[in-house]
């Protein structure tokens, strides 16, 4: 990467920055009234954000999307599916695509930083009841469907709306029978997994996808994958406390009966007949 490309993504990263800055100055001294407290610091802070939204946005166009292009490209070709170059596979035939999909779906999920930090809030909050690792795996899990049912759409070429509008109907079945406690945390984990770690793989496997595949259009194909990624969360979340509420029901009766009864007598031994 040249010099003048970073000095580019340099300058806008600065430029995408400043108005956080400003607004968070002029609430301080104009509306609050008081001074930068640790001015320094805050500074050295800015610094760092912007060196590292630089390196990170580099590393993406050097390793992140070639890598997502390059396997689309390869699990797409005529070699691998084991058909002729004329020759239009069936849909059954990309089944390494979906796996792959849902694999990397899973993959970046769990790596991923804001659902990291937003599971750790959760069993905090929660005192032990949601655990962080079981929630980023319920997660990681919807993703990865979400994930594999969306490159099944692209290689399929199937509308995009019938997927989303039929998803957030489920959802909002869900929302009426899920316990009231874990509905917030639901619509949260939507937007927590569509981050800095799964939306650059995701999106480069979907233009990738979208680009190798016969038939199909970048712009009107190859996204969509991150709307994927945002709904399915929230329904397996839901589930996951909806099974566990069930349980929670079933056992209460038998616990209810047992303390009612009270302690099981001791049988004698027969030393003691």
């Amino acid at each position: 990467m040249s010099l003048t490309t970073l000095t580019a993504i340099l300058w806008d990263t600065t430029l995408s920055l400043v108005p956080i800055v400003v607004l968070l100055a002029f609430f301080q001294t104009v509306v609050i009234r008081k001074p930068l407290p640790e001015l320094r610091r805050i500074v050295a802070g800015f610094a760092l954000v912007v060196a590292g939204m630089v390196l990170f946005l580099a590393g993406l166009d050097l390793a992140l999307f070639p890598l997502g292009r390059v396997m689309a490209e390869q699990l797409t070709s005529p070699e691998f599916l084991g058909v002729s170059a004329l020759e239009s596979p069936a849909w059954q035939r990309y089944w390494a695509v979906y796996v792959f999909g849902g694999l990397i779906g899973f993959a970046t999920t769990i790596a991923e930083p804001a659902l990291i930090a937003v599971s750790m809030k959760a069993e905090t909050v929660s005192g032990g009841t949601v655990q962080a690792w079981g929630l980023r795996l319920v997660v990681a899990i919807g993703v990865a469907i979400g994930i594999a049912l969306g490159t099944f759409r692209i290689v399929t070429g199937t509308p995009l709306p019938a997927y989303i509008i039929a998803g957030y109907v489920v959802v909002m079945l869900q929302a009426t029978r899920a316990p009231r406690t874990i509905l917030a945390l639901a619509f949260d984990t939507g937007g927590v997994t569509t981050s800095t770690v799964t939306v650059p793989l995701v999106t480069a496997l979907g233009l990738g996808l979208a680009s190798t595949i016969p038939g199909r259009s970048a712009l009107i194909d190859g996204f969509g994958l991150i709307a994927f990624a945002s709904l399915f969360p929230m329904m397996t979340v839901m589930g996951y406390a909806q099974i566990g509420a069930r349980r929670a029901r079933r056992q209460a009766p038998a616990a209810a009966q047992h303390e009612r009864r009270g302690p099981d007598p001791v049988q004698p031994t027969r030393k003691e007949i």
